[in-house]
């Protein structure tokens, strides 16, 4: 098993507006995209463990073979620049993911 950010050429977070985050993953081979799309790892259930989120508060997993990425969307808990918001841009919270073992 390999740890997700050992595979992935980018993994990163960011803002998608001020009420959603937006988790990116990337491959630079279609062999390891392929090998983490069959996987089937990447789920809703696991997101929302990983991220203790509500299913309802996942937006979606979008897998797109063309760009050989992943994008993960979900709610914020806070909106981003409010009061208690610890990551204004959203660009931290990519690090759950990275430690996320793959068949």
């Amino acid at each position: 098993m390999d740890r997700l950010v050992d595979l992935a050429q980018m993994l990163r977070s960011k803002n998608s507006g001020p009420f959603l985050i937006t988790l990116d993953v990337f491959f630079s081979e279609e062999e390891t995209y392929r090998r983490v799309f069959e996987s089937g790892v990447i789920t809703a259930s696991n997101i929302c463990r990983l991220y203790h989120l509500k299913e309802s508060e996942l937006c979606g997993i979008y897998f797109f073979d063309a760009a050989l990425g992943i994008k993960i969307t979900y709610h914020r808990s806070v909106s981003s620049g409010s009061c208690g918001d610890s990551d204004v841009y959203g660009a931290q919270q990519h690090a759950p993911l990275m430690e996320l073992l793959i068949p």
